[in-house]
């Protein structure tokens, strides 16, 4: 069996985000970019590339850390972050959805039918919130090949073509207080991240969210997983079809803000505000 050499490895996965950033136009000088540093390997990996392309590309990094309050799994993946900033000389701005909406994931978690719910949506309302706050231009996350597919598969199950819009490497400005969010690691499967963490002996939290067998997305990952394993090069072939087929698919989303805390919204109560309040009545 060939032993994999680390440089080779090093760069096929610099060369891939090197390639997507520049094809895709993620990035631009003097972009000020936040990124969503969960201590995760692929917000790690995300975090070390960008580090690396900062100089020749000519833009400001910033990470942001978002404590969703999950006890036993995300002070680790916390540490991992503030370990990884450090070394790398990047400044980390951390936010809790306990400061931000009054409570933790523990604690609405048996609200619904799964906690990646109310995750999701206040994950993403406070993301945007603070990378605003902090002047940034792009918000980059570390979604890896094996989510873009995931995700998009689910839309589809439930014919939910609105989110079409919303997959690919880039997504457009469509409101003044909303961050365009850029995805470097769009076309490297979660593998490849796994080994490079392992290669490169870089501190990652690797822990699942306890929360995460609940979802849909852990069913379809399993799905993907094995139909990978008897075809290789199935997610990759699924990623560039969808590309082709919905690439013309972009529609305008007329957007607005909310009334109750003014956050962007095509509603006139923003998701992440009405969640709030149903926690709220629940708990009552």
């Amino acid at each position: 069996m060939k032993t994999v050499d680390q440089y080779e490895f090093n760069q096929y996965i610099m060369n891939n985000v090197r390639d997507v950033i520049q094809d895709y136009q993620l990035i631009k000088p003097q972009d000020r970019i936040a990124l969503g540093l969960s201590g995760g390997k692929d917000s790690v990996l995300t975090l070390h590339l960008l580090v690396e392309l900062m100089e020749e590309l000519d833009f400001e990094l910033i990470a942001v850390s978002i404590d969703e309050g999950v006890s036993g799994y995300r002070n680790e993946g916390i540490d991992a972050a503030r370990a990884n900033a450090d070394k790398l000389g990047i400044e980390l701005v951390e936010g809790s959805f306990k400061n931000e909406f009054g409570f933790t994931l523990d604690q609405v978690s048996n609200l619904y039918q799964s906690a990646c719910i109310p995750c999701g949506v206040f994950r993403r309302q406070l993301l945007n919130k603070i990378s605003k706050e902090l002047g940034a231009d792009k918000l980059a996350t570390g979604h890896n090949l094996d989510d873009e597919i995931q995700s998009f598969l689910m839309s589809f199950a439930k014919a939910d073509f609105r989110r079409f819009s919303k997959f690919g490497p880039k997504l457009d400005k469509i409101h003044p207080d909303l961050i365009p969010r850029i995805k470097p690691l769009w076309k490297i499967p979660e593998k490849d991240v796994g080994t490079w963490a392992v290669m490169n002996k870089v501190d990652v939290h690797f822990a699942e969210c306890p929360y995460s067998h609940t979802s849909l997305r852990a069913k379809v990952k399993n799905y993907l997983n094995q139909v990978e394993g008897k075809r290789k090069g199935t997610k990759l072939s699924i990623l560039e079809s969808f590309s082709q087929t919905f690439k013309f698919e972009k529609k305008e989303i007329v957007i607005g803000q909310c009334k109750l805390c003014s956050a962007p919204s095509s509603l006139n109560i923003c998701k992440a505000c009405e969640m709030v309040e149903d926690i709220k009545n629940r708990i009552k």
